[in-house]
């Protein structure tokens, strides 16, 4: 029996392909178990999805495989947010804004700021608070 992973997925979407059912089908047809964490596709737009999918590897493949169908490009890394430590000053404004703690203070003495790719579920509060422009989108 095959074991059930969980992987982070970006999927950007050209203005032709917005308006398709793919989430369903990735839930009816290849059952995985999806999780929207960030959302924005209209029709006659470009658009994108971070989401989780959970299911088997062989699943998830298939899945994968059915999306470029539509043309969607697929990124694997699941980084949509990334900090720059060369630009972060350790100031921890952000810190109160990230709902999930994955901006936290590492080191109490210090006061250093640190992130956690894995806890970011992309709510881009970081990116809109940083007076130094050290969290960035891929979006």
């Amino acid at each position: 029996m095959s074991q059930t992973v969980t992987k982070k997925l970006m999927l950007f979407f050209p203005r032709c392909e917005c308006e398709k059912p793919i989430i369903y089908h990735l839930v009816k047809d290849h059952n995985l178990v999806v999780n929207v964490y960030r959302a924005k596709v209209t029709p006659e737009e470009e658009g994108y999805l971070v989401l989780d999918v959970t299911g088997t590897e062989e699943d998830i493949e298939r899945a994968m495989a059915f999306v470029k169908t539509f043309n969607v490009s697929i990124n694997y890394t699941g980084k949509g947010v990334t900090v720059d430590m060369d630009r972060c000053t350790h100031c921890g404004h952000c810190i109160t804004y990230c709902p999930t703690e994955a901006l936290y203070i590492a080191d109490e003495a210090t006061r250093e700021v640190a992130f956690s790719e894995r806890d970011c579920i992309e709510c881009l509060a970081c990116i809109r608070v940083c007076p130094f422009g050290a969290c960035a989108s891929a979006f």
